[in-house]
């Protein structure tokens, strides 16, 4: 029997309704718009936006952002992904101290990094993590700073570069499971993405390192577990493994929504295989709470 991938159109050719569990409220608060305004006036970029996170309204009004750094444009076409994908503008140099100054105005003390990808540069954007890394340190002593980076093309000298700027968690996501990558992620490698979470540890191994699922894709439970064994092997301490939610029409359809009781045994089996921190739900994305989470290890 041939094996399911995952397909653009929903299976039943429509759009579904959301089960209870993965619905949001919209929240128009004074902090979120204190938030939007900041954004607005440092022109910068988030994920929460690019990437239509369902959680934005929540995490705005509680006065925090995931930052998108190097521009709104991705040079690859992941096909869960709703940035924008196409030839990225150059480089923004004062790019890492309005985010240094947003993040002091915003009062933060642990901030979340995140970019696109930029397999144009010489160095994929590496320097420009590391130079956001030390504005914030040199902005707000004592600040917490959390890298979601791209894969790098598995490169350690650059992983390397992010690592010495010092950040106290490095996260890189796998998102699904190998079978699936051909479909989800073209131009990402299961092997390369997973070496990328080894060699940070190699480099330093008191780093925290992190990685994330999407599931509702087609993975089975078996693949699904198989992937965090395989985190574990290069001693990945955190994991996050929430529900893909289809950003739009132009991406791929959810296959499966995964109840929360499977979440909380999903959980509950990473805990067992021996991740430091395991936060798994229907509405988890990398970034969610992780101050928070972070902070019960600190």
């Amino acid at each position: 029997m041939p094996e399911r991938q995952p397909q653009i159109n929903s299976p039943a050719g429509r759009r579904e309704r959301l089960p209870e569990w993965v619905r949001r409220s919209v929240l128009n608060t004074e902090e979120n718009r204190q938030v939007r305004q900041i954004l607005k006036d440092q022109q910068l970029n988030t994920i929460c936006e690019s990437g239509r996170c369902p959680n934005k309204g929540e995490c705005w009004a509680a006065g925090t952002a995931t930052f998108l750094l190097m521009g709104p444009v991705c040079t690859r076409t992941c096909r869960f992904c709703s940035v924008n994908k196409g030839r990225p503008a150059p480089l923004d140099a004062d790019e890492p101290l309005r985010v240094a100054s947003a993040c002091k105005q915003m009062g933060l003390r642990h901030v979340v990094l995140t970019s696109v990808n930029r397999d144009e540069l010489p160095d994929q954007g590496a320097e420009h993590f590391a130079a956001t890394i030390s504005a914030l340190h040199e902005t707000i002593p004592g600040i917490a700073v959390e890298v979601l980076t791209p894969d790098f093309q598995g490169r350690k000298d650059l992983i390397a570069i992010v690592l010495e700027a010092g950040p106290v968690v490095f996260n890189h996501n796998l998102e699904t499971v190998p079978r699936l990558y051909r479909a989800v992620r073209p131009g990402s490698k299961y092997d390369r993405s997973l070496s990328v979470l080894a060699a940070a540890k190699q480099i330093n191994p008191n780093i925290h390192t992190k990685s994330g699922l999407m599931l509702g894709l087609g993975e089975t439970r078996q693949e699904v577990l198989s992937v965090l064994a395989d985190l574990r092997k290069v001693d990945c301490d955190f994991v996050t493994l929430g529900q893909y939610l289809r950003p739009s029409r132009d991406q791929l359809a959810v296959q499966r929504y995964i109840s929360p009781e499977e979440f909380e045994a999903l959980g509950a089996a990473a805990r067992d295989m021996g991740f430091k921190m395991v936060h798994s739900g229907p509405l988890v994305r990398s970034s969610y709470h992780a101050g928070e989470l972070a902070g019960q290890l600190a």
